[in-house]
């Protein structure tokens, strides 16, 4: 599903237009990286899931076209962990 649709399924399941659909969209993943900028914040959604972030440690990889060593940084990523309820909807 692209972005188009979900706005589209937005709209429909709400009773709003696609423009205040699409805003809404926009205003939830924005809020959701300003959460995740901050080191300790997670963002749980009840019945869909938890974003946080973890800690990648400092490693060395190959560069796949030349085969050289390079130095990959520690760095921070998002991580998403589904809920229960959002597993077994799944299923």
């Amino acid at each position: 599903m692209k972005k188009s649709e979900l706005v589209d399924k937005i709209s429909q399941s709400a009773k709003i237009n696609k423009t205040q659909a699409n805003e809404a969209l926009n205003a939830a993943v924005e809020a959701i990286k300003k959460a995740l900028k901050k080191d300790t914040e997670r963002v749980t959604l009840p019945g869909f899931g938890t974003f946080s972030t973890v800690k990648r440690k400092a490693r060395t990889g190959r560069n796949p076209r030349t085969g050289q060593e390079i130095k990959i940084p520690a760095m921070r990523v998002p991580k998403f962990t589904p809920g229960k309820a959002f597993k077994a909807a799944i299923k």
